[in-house]
């Protein structure tokens, strides 16, 4: 068996590769570069697919979470609690929009924030809740909207991993005052580098995006506040348009590989499958099993086998030495630690074959057996 990657990016450009080619030379031969029409499309037809009234497409799914928090009027020192098992990305855009960052343990079955922890992470100064819909599944919204709107809180969803996800029938990224979405190249949906969009249903937050994006200009030359440039290249914009339109398919083609993973996986006792949410359709970003035993050797046996594991992710946020200085140590969030030390993504994208799950299945269970 060839190398079975992680994601394959090869052969999705290599089935789109007309599309793709023509969007990118039209960008280039009208010369438009920054904020011209293909960034104006996307932004409506992106809104469109997640069901909110606005889109403001941003340099990268860091950004458009930093962004948000600093349009929902993030303050110098404000608590925002969010998931200690995620990627470093959402703790940082809260630093840079002056917050701090306030660590929840997860549900262990999920993977998702704990709505009991959140309710006891709440202090007088917690200005928002950062829920993640983590490996593209949507985290328990119900009950964090009740706590935000008990306590007065700005929810602001870390949407990265969640491209088309829904809860109860409304899609990630229609919850909070605003989501957050990255376009990294590995992601559901994809750019060719980085990229991220806000989602949000206000019209006040939406103008203030726009400004915040763009040196907090709305009119040229004149800046009444102050912000970045984070706009979401042209180039990006006409990939993502591109690529938008095969979204549901592309969810529905993971959907199923997930499916026969399970299947494949089911009878090991030596390997714990990933629960579905509460409520949550699931987009599969990341296959995220727990195993027994040797993780960090079992993933190189299988790399032995032409088959490349990740993992997501194998150190906590409150253990990072980066975040030393917030004062956690281990044993503080009992459940994401115990869950770094098992889990392991497997081999997932689209495009990926019956053939090559089964060997990816066959080889795990080998392994394990």
């Amino acid at each position: 068996m060839s190398m079975i990657p992680l994601v394959d990016l090869k052969t999705q450009y290599a089935a789109h590769r007309e599309e793709l080619v023509q969007a990118v030379n039209d960008v280039l031969e009208g010369t438009s570069f920054i904020l011209g029409g293909q960034v104006a499309a996307f932004e409506e037809s992106f809104a469109g697919f997640i069901g909110a009234r606005r889109a403001v497409g941003v340099a990268s799914g860091t950004d458009a979470l930093h962004l948000a928090l600093r349009a929902a009027g993030m303050q110098p020192g404000d608590e925002v609690i969010t998931a200690v098992n995620t990627f470093f990305a959402t703790a940082a855009a809260i630093e840079l929009a002056g917050g701090r960052p306030v660590f929840v343990d997860c549900d262990p079955r999920s993977y998702l924030m704990d709505a009991d922890a959140v309710k006891r992470a709440i202090t007088p100064r917690t200005k928002a809740l950062m829920p993640v819909h983590l490996y593209g599944q949507v985290a328990p919204m119900d009950e964090l909207a009740e706590i935000a709107e008990r306590h007065d809180l700005v929810i602001i969803e870390d949407a990265c991993q969640a491209h088309g996800a829904a809860y109860k029938g409304r899609r990630a990224g229609t919850f909070g005052a605003a989501a957050a979405f990255s376009f990294y190249p590995g992601k559901n949906l994809g750019a060719f580098g980085d990229g991220g969009a806000v989602t949000t249903g206000d019209e006040g937050f939406y103008r203030r995006l726009l400004a915040l994006r763009n040196y907090g200009s709305s009119v040229k030359y004149h800046h009444p506040v102050f912000g970045i440039n984070s706009r979401l290249d042209e180039l990006q914009a006409a990939v993502l348009n591109v690529k938008l339109r095969y979204l549901e398919e592309w969810n529905g083609a993971r959907t199923r590989a997930a499916d026969r993973y399970r299947e494949n996986l089911a009878s090991c006792p030596s390997i714990v499958l990933p629960e579905p949410a509460p409520h949550s359709t699931h987009v599969y970003h990341l296959f995220v099993v727990q195993v027994e035993g040797d993780r960090d050797a079992l993933v190189e046996r299988m790399a032995q086998k032409n088959i490349q594991c990740g993992i997501h992710y194998p150190l906590p946020l409150h253990l990072q030495q980066a975040y030393a200085r917030l004062g956690y140590g281990a044993g503080d969030f009992p459940r994401a630690e115990a869950m770094a030390k098992k889990i392991i993504s497997l081999p997932l994208f689209p495009e990926i074959t019956a053939e090559q799950i089964d060997y990816v299945c066959e080889c795990l269970v080998g392994f394990l057996s």
